[in-house]
């Protein structure tokens, strides 16, 4: 997660939220008591990448949706917002604690009946969906949990996910860490190979986008 898009000057990124992200005042509100409410704020992402959702989800018809890490629901109200009336996202998330000032925020922007919170590890939760014969069910996925678990959520992702459907992770520059050949971070050396898998998956078509901390987007093509 990345709070402001790699590379970018404090200036230059005031003026890219200045002239493309039109964030309501409960999602500054919502960054805001993530900031001073003693969590790490670093972990919520960027609001152009909040903007960036919003596009994709209506650009892509998006109706259902999955999310690996929500912490206090930044990404997820982008996206619950901009859902359909029938449309729904699923959320995956160990913390209660972080997810209860979430389901608040849900709640106030009129969203927590699109929104269904599935407690515990990610990956139990992903293969009880994929044993529930949710496989093939989901238009968009986003990951942004713990990194190490990265190349897991990404198999069981795009498991869940339509052809036709895209799949983003975060955090795919890691600070630009994984531009460097030195650096064995197990959470820089996950990262490194869950993007090395996205690129080389015969039945995927992927790209890196430099926003915020980078964001490694993958259409999925066939099953």
């Amino acid at each position: 997660m990345s709070t402001r898009s790699h590379g970018l000057s404090p200036e230059l990124h005031d003026y890219l939220v200045q002239h493309t992200v039109e964030e309501t005042d409960l999602q500054r509100r919502l960054r805001e008591e993530t900031r001073a409410g003693g969590f790490d704020a670093d972990m919520q992402i960027a609001p152009e990448q909040g903007q960036f959702f919003r596009f994709l989800v209506q650009a892509l018809g998006v109706k259902k949706a999955l999310e690996v890490g929500t912490f206090t629901g930044y990404s997820s109200l982008a996206v619950a917002m901009a859902l359909p009336e029938d449309g729904h996202i699923d959320c995956c998330d160990l913390s209660e604690e972080f997810t209860s000032v979430a389901k608040r925020y849900w709640e106030e922007a009129g969203v927590a009946g699109k929104v269904t919170l599935r407690l515990g590890p990610g990956l139990d939760t992903l293969d009880r969906m994929i044993a529930s014969g949710a496989s093939g069910h989901y238009d968009f996925a986003f990951i942004d949990s713990e990194k190490e678990g990265y190349p897991g959520y990404y198999d069981r992702c795009m498991r869940l996910l339509r052809v036709g459907g895209v799949l983003c992770f975060d955090n795919a520059i890691a600070d630009g860490r994984v531009a460097d050949p030195k650096n064995s971070e197990p959470n820089v050396v996950a990262i490194r190979e869950t993007n090395r898998i996205a690129f080389a998956d015969p039945k995927a078509l992927a790209t890196l986008v430099p926003i915020g901390d980078g964001l490694t987007m993958v259409l999925k093509l066939k099953d």
